[in-house]
């Protein structure tokens, strides 16, 4: 059900804010009807913020107290489960800002439940994925709370058309706003990467390269040497890197450092957006790429044929799952149980090289169930698979052909 600003008169609402215009705006019209407002933040250790708990200060002459949500841990928790789906969404993305919100919505919707919150009100606008992810997860974790989408109250549009209408209005109360100058994208960020879109970024005509990257750097202007990196995973997760030992957290911090000075996870993509339309996109996300490249050349070596099969179908299951704001889903929990088991036996010692944006494969090594046998596939005399045996195999293959072809089937 859509709510418009008039029905929340007696709602105790919990408000998304990030400090900036739109949040500022509407929690002073909020206050200023006498609706009972309680602002919320999400620490995801995010890149590009220096300080998060800015935020509060930010809010403050607005009237209203910001609880900031610590969600670094969970945060890296999700990023190490994605990487083990290798759930990449169009062209490549690692699904950075998809999972942030699956995790980020659930850590704020416990937070307002012990505020006595009965409204969510989140800053999405009606065009893009946000909405339909903060909305979804809210009516799945707690199908009692409302949800308020001011940015698609006709009568908040009404009032505030614009962003200079905004800062107009928080101005009567000096409230110190600016609608900021023309931007050539906007950037939203968390542990897992940075998405940057909009503004210049909307034009086929443009360069991906406008995008100054805040993990790392182009791979151009990346390192003139190759940086070995050694990754040791165990069941599909990182625990080491570099000998070092680490939490999620931990270890997604050093790899974004890693990868981001070495120009690795630099990506476009034009995907297709929830709602239908297609959204262009420039993302970093360093880390992910380093971790989720290593894992691959891991995986290769212990999935046999239909277990890579399935393991692909299930990872594009979950890459959609997380893109849509169904990370909750039954379904995703089922195909997430599915990749532990498969990735129960990838074990072992990746060492790989970086080298302006490219991640090679160096070595691997105590890998405890690798399937792959050096005299199996060798081309030289061994004591692997007797060439002579493969004389059945081809003759049973051919009993199909011919008949296939006996019967007029195969397309000349």
């Amino acid at each position: 059900m859509a709510y418009t600003i008039d029905e929340l008169k007696g709602e105790k609402l919990g408000v998304c804010v990030s400090g900036g215009l739109d949040s500022k705006t509407i929690a002073k019209k909020l206050r200023e009807i006498d609706v009972e407002v309680v602002c919320f933040t999400a620490d995801l250790a995010q890149p590009d913020e220096n300080d998060i708990s800015d935020v509060v200060g930010k809010m403050a002459p607005c009237g209203v107290d910001t609880v900031v949500v610590d969600l670094k841990e969970e945060m890296g928790v999700a990023c190490f489960e994605t990487i083990k789906a290798q759930a990449t969404y169009d062209g490549g993305y690692w699904n950075t800002t998809g999972i942030a919100r699956a995790v980020t919505v659930k850590g704020i919707v416990q937070a307002m439940q012990k505020e006595g919150c009965s409204v969510l009100s989140h800053g999405a606008t009606g065009r893009g994925n946000d909405q339909v992810r903060f909305e979804r997860y809210t009516n799945a974790l707690d199908p009692e709370m409302k949800v308020y989408a001011p940015w698609r109250d006709p009568k908040l549009l009404e009032e505030f058309p614009g962003r200079s209408e905004m800062v107009d209005y928080l101005a009567k109360f000096d409230i110190v706003a600016f609608a900021g100058g023309k931007k050539r994208y906007s950037t939203d960020g968390n542990l897992a990467g940075l998405s940057h879109e909009a503004e210049d970024l909307e034009s086929l005509e443009t360069s991906m390269s406008i995008v100054e990257p805040t993990m790392g750097v182009w791979p151009q202007e990346a390192p003139d040497a190759i940086e070995e990196v050694e990754i040791r995973f165990v069941k599909g997760e990182a625990t080491h890197i570099n000998g070092q030992a680490g939490s999620p957290l931990e270890l997604m911090l050093m790899a974004n450092e890693i990868g981001g000075r070495n120009g690795v996870g630099m990506k476009h993509a034009l995907e297709n957006r929830i709602v239908g339309t297609k959204s262009r996109g420039v993302y970093e996300a360093p880390g992910m790429e380093l971790l989720g490249v290593a894992l691959n050349y891991l995986y290769q070596t212990v999935f046999e044929r239909r277990a890579q099969n399935l393991f692909e179908f299930l990872s594009r299951l979950v890459a959609d799952q997380i893109y849509d704001g169904r990370y909750y889903d039954p379904s995703t929990s089922a195909a997430l149980a599915a990749i532990n088991e498969l990735a129960d036996k990838a074990t072992g010692v990746v060492k790989v090289g970086l080298y302006k944006g490219h991640v090679y494969f160096n070595s691997l090594t105590e890998v405890p169930h690798s399937i792959y046998n050096e005299e199996d596939s060798s081309m030289e005399a061994s004591d692997g698979l007797n060439p002579v045996s493969a004389q059945g195999f081809i003759e049973i293959q051919g009993v199909e052909a011919k008949s296939l072809a006996y019967a007029k089937q195969i397309r000349q």
